[in-house]
């Protein structure tokens, strides 16, 4: 059971937004607050990432060729040749319709920088704990030797951006699709310190992971945390409390929500009857179910699948 890819699935609500952009010096891009998490990679040149007001406790960040940063609740932000430049709001009148991305084009007449920008839809009303531990700003230097993967990806759309040919509206896409995925696993991935707790440590815990992948496998199961203990290989104590250390909440709390979270996502993304939602998510009848679901979302199922599908 992949838990990575679980968890971006049942968290994605539409497919990235996303546009090349191109600053010349000297330029100063005010990015408003979008639904979801950002992200920018930096295909050529050289910039800075100034964050707004709210988040100035994290000092401007100087970005270079081939690094990826990713904003996690979406935060405004600025972006410029220097922090001391001024920053304006993107005109409508600066951006120009392209195959396989539009482009967006500010400031004077300098040195340039390109970027892809844009931002993946996430349901930010419940994240995933996973999600919920991540910091604020992500930032990957370019390091083809620590993330090969997600250099590759860079390379891969720096390439099609540039010089696009047949195939390129599809390939684009997909890989900035990919690209999510691949930035996480690389935070997840890129040392010690990301390492010594939380979720980064959980899905690679002898103990933790196979309970993890149990409940990700089969959420219709009547797990307990005698049982779910046993196939960590440690007592229920030794197991609630390592659980509840890494993962942030005690297992039939996350049992519970993932549940309702893999509920969500079938009210979203089928027709399935409640009574078919219901088994599927461990609850013996469309009553308990629709009880615990309105507990956690606040409103009636059948009115989650309606809200949803009109959005």
């Amino acid at each position: 059971m992949d838990i990575l890819t679980e968890v971006l699935a049942s968290m994605r609500t539409g497919r990235p937004v996303s546009v090349r952009t191109t600053g010349r010096v000297p330029f100063g891009l005010r990015l408003p607050p979008v639904a979801g998490a950002g992200f920018h990679v930096v295909l050529s040149g050289t910039c800075w990432l100034v964050p707004l007001e709210d988040t100035a406790s994290q000092p401007p960040l100087p970005l270079g060729p081939g690094d990826v940063v990713f904003l996690r609740d979406g935060r405004g932000h600025i972006l410029a040749d220097h922090p001391d430049t001024p920053a304006e709001v993107e005109r409508e009148s600066q951006f120009s319709p392209g195959s396989p991305l539009g482009t967006v084009t500010v400031g004077g007449d300098g040195a340039p920088t390109n970027l892809l920008c844009g931002n993946y839809h996430l349901d930010q009303a419940r994240p995933h704990p996973l999600v919920r531990q991540l910091p604020e700003i992500i930032h990957l230097p370019a390091n083809p030797a620590r993330h090969p993967e997600l250099a590759s990806a860079v390379l891969l759309l720096r390439a099609e951006l540039e010089r696009p040919r047949p195939g390129s509206a599809g390939i684009v896409p997909a890989l900035i699709d990919s690209l999510l995925l691949y930035i996480l696993r690389a935070w997840l991935e890129q040392g010690p310190a990301a390492q010594a707790g939380g979720w980064a440590a959980a899905l690679g815990d002898t103990g933790v992971a196979p309970a993890l992948a149990a409940i990700h496998a089969k959420p219709d199961a009547q797990w307990t945390v005698e049982s779910l203990a046993a196939r960590a290989g440690l007592s229920r104590a030794a197991f609630a409390r390592r659980f509840n250390d890494l993962v942030g909440e005690p297992p039939m709390a996350y049992l519970t929500r993932w549940r309702m979270t893999t509920a969500a996502r079938l009210l979203r993304e089928s027709e399935a009857p409640l009574s078919t939602v219901a088994a599927r998510t461990g609850y013996g009848s469309e009553y308990a179910f629709a009880k615990a679901f309105k507990r956690e979302y606040g409103q009636a199922p059948g009115g989650y699948r309606r809200e949803a599908r009109a959005a």
